[in-house]
């Protein structure tokens, strides 16, 4: 059940640590909210769930692949969900996952955003996209990237980082993996405490009160410092430096505005998010409370991306549906076994898996549709977005890396949606899912014709936009 939350009237600014404060510029100072004719896409969404798809359901029948060329095509049972919003919709089909080497799964997940084989540690060697384009976009935004899980860290990981469970890697030159966030409650009271319902007028008069009072501060001990020894003037212009990191600080609060506005919060009791560290091997231990709430606190992690890039708290994010064992199970669905069980543990059921896959198409227009209800001024959060779906394999039954399921959501960088690019050669190395990383990096301006493993990406993909 939904309810608002009551709030005591607090403003955060941004701590040291930047743990519990993540506040994007006021509206009147943003710079980072694009125009229609901007060249290059704002903001980068990755979404990842396991297993792959359904491509062929042992009768000869494709499952999630459309029917029909380019512009007029059939979605797929599987993808039917996305019917609504197919026309900001780009599905591509025929794209291996070359560089996916190592054991099956973490493979899988380890390159499907960084094009890198599994290292020595079993990680991967290289930097995943979204903090390469966190370092091109992230402008005025309180928090580079804002990593997200749901159900994280289940199975053989024990709720611990772990090669089967790691999709992003940071750009620092080791590449080390980033843990998401899983704590729904935290996360909103992170993100958004400092946003008050209809308290815009009271926010905005009182940073102005408060600015005020710096400036004229500003001004006094200025003036004063021509008349002290040098030593006591080293003192004041380290004081007046406090002040200007201060009034920097008062800038990045989080103001309600017409894009900006708290997200409805959502009563998560039930749900344990480090119920991972209880798991064993099979997934013969359940949290049944926990799954329960599972697409419960799935929109609700959506609804806060979503206004975390609203509000310019970050231009990058990522939402994990869970690891790749994704042993937790489907209530909702009247699933009682993991998901694991279904690709293969318990022998491939193809029938479970197309609902378990369209239940999470499902999840996915709900995502691309909240994002595009978001008016930015003339086009929408969509318009300015590339929102990448992705797996670790193809199908589950054979953990193939060959037509391995990928969506593109948006408009970003020129993209053009309402597309099926299906009909891709498997024999070309040009179908490299690496290429597919370099063309959505040249979305966002960076040109670099490369990316990931050299020996596994010959160029962009090209066709996206």
């Amino acid at each position: 059940m939904k309810k608002q939350r009551t709030h005591s009237r607090r403003i955060f600014l941004r701590g040291a640590a930047g743990v519990a404060i993540a506040m994007p510029w006021l509206e009147f100072t943003s710079t980072s909210k694009a125009a229609p004719g901007d060249s290059a896409a704002r903001r980068f969404v990755a979404v990842y769930t396991p297993g792959g798809t359904v491509v062929d359901n042992g009768q000869g029948q494709n499952r999630w692949i459309p029917t029909g060329s380019e512009t007029d095509f059939t979605l797929s049972p599987i993808l039917a969900p996305l019917e609504p919003i197919r026309h900001k919709l780009l599905v591509l089909n025929g794209l291996r996952m070359t560089s996916a080497i190592g054991e099956q799964h973490q493979s899988g997940i380890c390159a499907l955003l960084t094009g890198t084989p599994q290292g020595n540690n079993g990680f991967a060697q290289g930097p995943s996209i979204d903090q390469v384009i966190a370092s091109i976009v992230s402008g005025n935004s309180a928090i580079p990237s804002l990593q997200l899980a749901v159900r994280w860290g289940t199975g053989k990981s024990h709720g611990l980082l772990h090669p089967i469970n790691s999709l992003n890697f940071e750009n620092n030159g080791a590449s080390s993996p980033i843990p998401p966030r899983l704590d729904p409650q935290a996360i909103f009271m992170s993100l958004f405490s400092s946003l008050e319902p209809d308290d815009n007028s009271e926010l905005l008069a009182q940073l102005e009160r408060k600015k005020s009072i710096l400036d004229l501060v500003d001004r006094q001990f200025t003036g004063l410092s021509g008349k002290l020894s040098a030593g006591d003037k080293h003192k004041i212009d380290q004081h007046l430096e406090k002040i200007r990191e201060l009034e920097m600080s008062l800038e990045n609060m989080v103001v309600p505005s017409e894009v900006c506005k708290l997200p409805q919060w959502v009563d998560t009791s039930g749900y344990n998010p480090g119920t991972g560290i209880n798991a064993d091997d099979n997934g013969q231990v359940k949290d049944q409370s926990t799954d329960e709430q599972i697409p419960q606190v799935g929109r609700f992690m959506m609804d806060m991306l979503v206004m975390a890039l609203a509000c310019d708290v970050t231009n990058v994010g990522s939402l994990q549906w869970t690891d790749t064992e994704a042993k937790h199970t489907f209530p909702w669905l009247g699933l009682a076994q993991h998901h694991h069980y279904y690709q293969h543990d318990g022998g491939f059921r193809p029938v479970e898996c197309e609902q378990i896959y369209t239940w999470y198409s499902e999840q996915h227009a709900y995502l691309l549709q909240a994002m595009d209800a978001v008016d930015m001024g003339g086009h929408t959060l969509l318009d300015e977005s590339v929102v990448f779906f992705g797996s670790e394999l193809s199908q589950p039954s054979s953990h193939s890396k060959n037509d391995v399921p990928f969506l593109l959501g948006g408009g970003g960088g020129g993209m053009r949606g309402g597309r099926f690019l299906g009909h891709f050669d498997l024999s070309l190395p040009a179908r490299s899912h690496n290429n597919l990383l370099v063309s959505i990096l040249n979305l966002f301006g960076d040109n670099r014709q490369t990316f990931g493993a050299p020996d596994h990406c010959t160029g962009p993909l090209g066709g996206l936009t």
